[in-house]
C-alpha cells in the first residue's frame, strides 16, 4: 500500500524526532511528546555536533522520502531543525558553558 502525501509528512515528523532523540542519547520517542502542547523539545538537550549529525541524516532521509534536491532537502530540515530541535547543551556564551561573568 502506498501512503498518501500527508501520511508520508505524518510518517516523516515522526521518524525525524526519533532520530533527534536517538543520535542525543534519549530514551523517549515520539510517541512520548506527540500530544504534549507544551515547550518539551526545551526539556532534553543535545549538543551541537549531535545536531549537525542529526540534520545530516534528516537532510538524506527528505531527500530520498520525498524526491527532493539538496539544497530544498537541507532547507526543510532546518526548518524542522528550528520548529522541533533540541536546545544546545554546548552552546558557547549560554548556559553552564558561559564563563564570561
Amino acid at each position: 500500500m502506498r501512503l498518501t502525501r500527508e501520511q508520508k509528512q505524518e510518517k516523516a515528523v515522526e521518524d525525524l524526532i526519533n532520530q533527534m532523540f536517538i543520535i542525543a542519547g534519549h530514551d523517549v520517542t515520539f510517541n512520548d511528546v506527540k500530544t504534549r502542547q507544551d515547550d518539551w523539545f526545551q526539556q532534553w538537550t543535545m549538543t551541537m555536533d549531535q545536531n549537525e549529525e542529526w540534520q545530516d541524516w534528516g537532510t538524506k532521509y527528505i531527500q530520498k522520502t520525498f524526491r527532493k534536491k539538496a539544497k530544498l532537502a537541507e532547507k526543510e530540515m532546518a526548518w524542522f531543525s528550528l520548529q522541533y530541535g533540541l536546545k544546545f547543551s554546548d552552546l558557547p556564551g549560554f548556559g553552564p558553558y558561559n564563563t564570561e561573568d
